[in-house]
């Protein structure tokens, strides 16, 4: 990609980005993975309490790229069936019709989705890692582009079930969603921000602008001495003696792709190293496992958020 048309196409993504933080008040982190997730071709964790725009962010979102929305509240009794779709026998053809489910979207929230049980779960994991469903033998295209936001309450609440780690792997990463700070809270109470800004949203880009967008992150250019560093910091998780579960390689992809489209979202053509910095967290700690050695007085979610940003620390960032 030209230096031209990286300047061109990232004047669109300041567009939408300016849009969504005209909803999502106070959260501009938030909105920035959140575009970085779509445009990487990834998926989005977000961990909050109720109440802090997840739902919000989903919904603006998709009405700022002008594509299908579906939200899912995961429930202890939930089914994969009720997620993917089910086959149904019709007594007119004869023959078995599938009704596709709520997966069949381009964005789809899964709210709270660690209130269901592992075997739902699973159901969005070929979703989200193939862009297909099958049922019955038979293979459903997702629409594209495919974007899951899922929010998840935070573990030591009652009631969840945490995700296994084959389910996080797929999720390029995972923000912390808290309260607003008081400035960006009392701007929201006096422009009654949310709702009524929501309705009044319209398109910035089309799903169209989307897959070009996605398609020229994959040619933003990557030095060697960066891919270096991030598997440096990848290797470093394997040896920690804080962690029973090191980096997959799966997460390192997504960490490039993700520093792929940052610089993407910034006008560049090249990654820099603050493209790979700033993203190790978000991409790599809900993919490892502290171990019973690490002293800490954080809660035990916060905890692999701590010891990657240490191991981020320690490895030296390339000139």
């Amino acid at each position: 990609m030209s230096p031209e048309t990286a300047i061109a196409v990232s004047h669109k993504a300041a567009d939408l980005e300016k849009a969504l933080r005209r909803v999502i008040r106070g959260k501009d982190e938030v909105v920035r993975l959140a575009l970085v997730s779509i445009f990487a071709r990834g998926h989005l964790l977000i961990e909050g309490v109720p109440g802090v725009g997840k739902t919000t962010l989903g919904q603006a979102l998709a009405r700022a790229i002008d594509c299908t929305f579906q939200r899912v509240q995961f429930t202890s009794d939930m089914l994969p069936s009720d997620v993917l779709g089910i086959s149904v026998y019709s007594a007119l053809e004869q023959e078995f019709e599938f009704k596709r489910g709520p997966v069949f979207t381009n964005v789809l929230l899964a709210d709270e989705i660690n209130r269901t049980t592992p075997k739902t779960q699973s159901a969005l994991l070929e979703a989200m890692n193939e862009g297909q469903v099958t049922v019955d033998a038979h293979s459903y295209e997702l629409p594209q582009p495919f974007l899951v936001i899922a929010t998840q309450n935070p573990v030591e609440h009652h009631g969840t079930y945490p995700l296994p780690e084959s389910q996080l792997d797929r999720f390029l990463m995972r923000v912390r969603m808290g309260y607003p700070e008081a400035a960006a809270e009392r701007e929201i109470l006096r422009s009654q921000a949310g709702a009524a800004h929501l309705q009044d949203m319209r398109p910035v880009l089309t799903g169209a602008d989307v897959l070009e967008m996605q398609e020229a992150v994959k040619r933003i250019r990557v030095d060697e001495s960066l891919v270096t560093y991030a598997l440096e910091i990848v290797k470093r998780t394997r040896e920690s003696e804080y962690l029973s579960l090191g980096v997959s390689p799966r997460g390192a992809q997504a960490l490039y792709r993700a520093a792929q489209a940052m610089a993407f979202l910034d006008g560049r053509s090249f990654c820099t190293p603050e493209d790979f910095k700033p993203l190790a967290v978000p991409v790599f700690a809900h993919r490892i496992v502290v171990n019973g050695g690490y002293a800490s007085t954080l809660k035990k979610s916060e905890q692999a958020d701590q010891v990657m940003r240490e191991i981020v620390e320690n490895v030296a960032v390339p000139v």
